[in-house]
């Protein structure tokens, strides 16, 4: 009996070497679930960073958080990914340029820093960014963020575990003043988490305390990502897209909103095209 229990590990976490390595790696964000702050929600609500477009219908997209003071002040981005067992890689930030303000400044934040882990009570809702809803498993180091209009990647040192399927973004101290009201903000236009989904072939029980954990073999078939994003994901997407439609044909095209209520000074500049 020994010897068979030894057998059924050894295929067991052989497998999980294999899918950890041979799988295609690809974005494996499923939806966003909130952000710490929004300034004006839902025009510039988390969930714009899924969209790898920096425009809807002539719309600008991003996330935005409230403006502060104090350039210290740090905004988290969570977000729960595709499966609760994620071989998790690198993720990418790019951040947001306002093209329709003066100077064209780059609301970047100075450093970011990742967490992975689980919500503690399955039974409770997850629209809570504070750190007690959630259990980390995992805190990356400090990576350096550049004030650049472009995708950055920020590569892990060595691939990273996911258990649970809960990636949060710490964006960390604020660069850029806005002119209008003299307050610090960090803006995001998108962002990707590359890794590789272990399910359906594995799946987790989380035990008490939640540093516990139970690996379950559920299929020795290779986990392949989604052919196409989450349902949930790509209707929140093409709503956006019809609300911006819509307000296009009510007679709107010359009017851009923006959640900062920056004015557009010149026609030029709003047709500007990254």
């Amino acid at each position: 009996m020994e010897w068979e229990a030894l057998e059924r590990e050894h295929r067991a976490y052989a497998f999980l070497a294999r899918c950890c390595l041979s799988t295609t790696a690809g974005d494996c964000i499923s939806e966003a679930i909130i952000a710490s702050s929004t300034d004006n929600y839902p025009e510039e609500s988390i969930c714009n960073t899924l969209e790898p477009r920096d425009r809807v219908a002539r719309t600008a997209s991003y996330w935005s958080s409230k403006g502060q003071k104090n350039p210290a002040v740090p905004e988290t981005l969570t977000y729960r990914l595709i499966a609760d067992l994620c071989v998790v890689t690198e993720i990418k930030i790019r951040p947001f340029q306002a093209f329709f303000q003066f100077g064209y400044p780059i609301y970047s934040a100075k450093s970011v820093r990742f967490r992975m882990g689980h919500i503690k009570d399955a039974d409770e809702s997850c629209q809570d960014s504070g750190t007690d809803r959630f259990a980390w498993t995992y805190t990356s180091q400090e990576f350096e963020m550049a004030q650049e209009n472009r995708l950055q990647t920020f590569k892990l040192p060595e691939p990273i575990l996911c258990i649970g399927g809960i990636l949060q973004i710490e964006l960390l101290s604020r660069v850029q003043r806005q002119e209008i009201d003299g307050l610090f903000y960090i803006c995001v236009s998108h962002v990707q988490v590359v890794g590789r989904p272990l399910s359906p072939a594995f799946g987790i029980q989380i035990l008490e305390p939640p540093e516990k954990f139970v690996l379950e073999v559920q299929s020795y078939s290779l986990p392949t990502l989604p052919e196409q994003m989450s349902s949930i994901t790509s209707l929140q997407m093409r709503v956006r897209d019809l609300e911006q439609i819509l307000n296009l044909l009510q007679g709107n095209e010359g009017e851009v909103e923006y959640g900062y209520e920056w004015e557009v000074e010149d026609e030029d500049e709003e047709e500007f095209d990254i």
